[in-house]
């Protein structure tokens, strides 16, 4: 039987093809951020991006009545990831403001890295010899993506904020990983939005500004495009496993550079893409050791992959 029409190949295909979509579709929401961070205060966008999407979110859980799904479990776990989420979403609208959307991409791609690294303190997880060489190659071309930053980025504070950001991000992630035996996805995604978009709406009281009619487009689509986002990275890593899928969340940063260039006219420097590729190249490394690992896990006696 041809491999293309396998039913785990034909999966796997459609792993791959959502994740695309949602690292697309989350590059435009990031882009709509930035547009209106020109306008409104930091945390007052936070509040809007947490409360466009949870709308969005809702949709479903109403229109079946899955209102179990929402119950909350470990509540302090929730309240952990959302102090790191409050830091990771201001973290990067401060980033993204002043910067392109490629060059905070290109530094936040490090949060792969630095989860993998963080998982041994956290997690108590052995992290081979090889992957720590991957981490610091890896690290060595962020610093490769800073070390231009006095003459090609705009503000040093903002690159220092994506990296925080990106720090915040992997944090987060390695609590969601602890959350995600006790709670459900949906649950999980509603209280982040309700416990941030309530936090960063409470930050922003002080220099609220009404929103006019014209403005509710680039809300719309924040919250159209985080939900679809959502969705279709669920459903990625719900049809391949992350060593076919993960690879193509690297993607993100070729949409980055498309939208910079043809919204903003601003072309990536040689710096920023040597720094990016660096980065990419060891995360992906990591999730192909990872598949190996498993691989062999399950077949012993078979030789290396």
């Amino acid at each position: 039987m041809p491999t293309s029409s396998h039913p785990m190949a034909r999966e796997r295909l459609k792993g791959i093809t959502r994740m695309i979509a949602a690292v697309f579709v989350f590059a435009i929401m990031d882009a709509s951020l930035k547009r209106l961070s020109a306008e409104y205060s930091i945390y007052q966008v936070s509040c809007l991006r947490c409360f466009s999407s949870l709308l969005f979110l809702m949709i479903p859980v109403v229109s079946r009545g899955a209102y179990a799904q929402l119950r909350m479990k470990s509540p302090l776990l929730h309240l952990v990831r959302a102090v790191f989420g409050f830091g990771m979403l201001v973290l990067f609208i401060f980033a993204v403001h002043r910067l392109t959307l490629g060059e905070t991409y290109a530094v936040c791609l490090c949060a792969p890295l630095l989860m993998t690294a963080l998982s041994v303190p956290i997690h108590g997880e052995r992290v081979p010899g090889r992957r720590w060489l991957a981490i610091a190659v890896g690290l060595a071309g962020v610093l490769l993506i800073l070390r231009p930053s006095a003459s090609g980025f705009q503000s040093l504070a903002a690159v220092l904020a994506a990296a925080l950001c990106a720090l915040c991000y992997a944090l987060g992630a390695l609590t969601l990983r602890t959350m995600s035996r006790t709670n459900t996805a949906t649950g999980m995604v509603f209280w982040f939005f309700v416990l941030v978009g309530v936090s960063t709406g409470l930050m922003s009281i002080a220099d609220w500004r009404p929103i006019p009619q014209g403005d509710w487009v680039w809300l719309a689509l924040v919250g159209v495009s985080g939900a679809l986002g959502q969705y279709w990275l669920t459903d990625a890593f719900g049809r391949a496993p992350v060593s076919v899928i993960g690879p193509f969340e690297y993607t993100s940063i070729l949409w980055a550079f498309a939208i910079d260039w043809i919204f903003w006219s601003a072309k990536p420097t040689a710096g920023l893409v040597a720094g990016a590729a660096i980065v990419i190249g060891s995360g992906i490394f990591i999730i192909l050791d990872e598949h190996r690992l498993a691989q062999l896990a399950m077949n012993p006696a078979s030789p290396p992959p």
